[in-house]
């Protein structure tokens, strides 16, 4: 795909109820800040980098369930968030709004719920 595409930036983007809302608790989670705001659509960013996560305001928005329930609304994607130490990683985001997911799969990793359903996790890479 080299020459058809802009490398440059690239993103992805998350639906929620409230695009702006779900972009504070990410600024704050990763420590980034509000890139562009406009009505409806948010994105957050480094101060350097390439990537970015952007929200979109959807009035449909149906919350994911984690794990998995046949006949509900599914994740689409999860984010992996590298983290320091997991038990203050764990306890930040717990303090901004996450809630932690029913569900651990694994001993090394947190699996959260941010506020609009989407489930991340957090680890410590090693």
């Amino acid at each position: 795909m080299h020459g058809r595409t802009r490398a440059r930036w690239w993103g992805v983007i998350l639906d929620a109820p409230d695009a702006r809302a779900l972009a504070d608790f990410y600024a704050r989670l990763l420590g980034w800040s509000i890139a562009r705001d406009e009505p409806g659509s948010v994105i957050v960013a480094p101060p350097d980098g390439v990537a970015y996560l952007g929200f979109q305001t959807s009035r449909n928005y149906v919350r994911p369930v984690w794990p998995p329930i046949d006949g509900q609304q599914q994740m689409m994607v999860h984010l992996d968030v590298e983290v320091d130490d997991l038990e203050s990683a764990l306890a930040d985001a717990l303090g901004m709004g996450a809630v932690l997911a029913c569900h651990q799969p694994q001993d090394d990793v947190r699996v959260l719920l941010d506020p609009a359903g989407h489930p991340f996790c957090l680890y410590v890479d090693g």
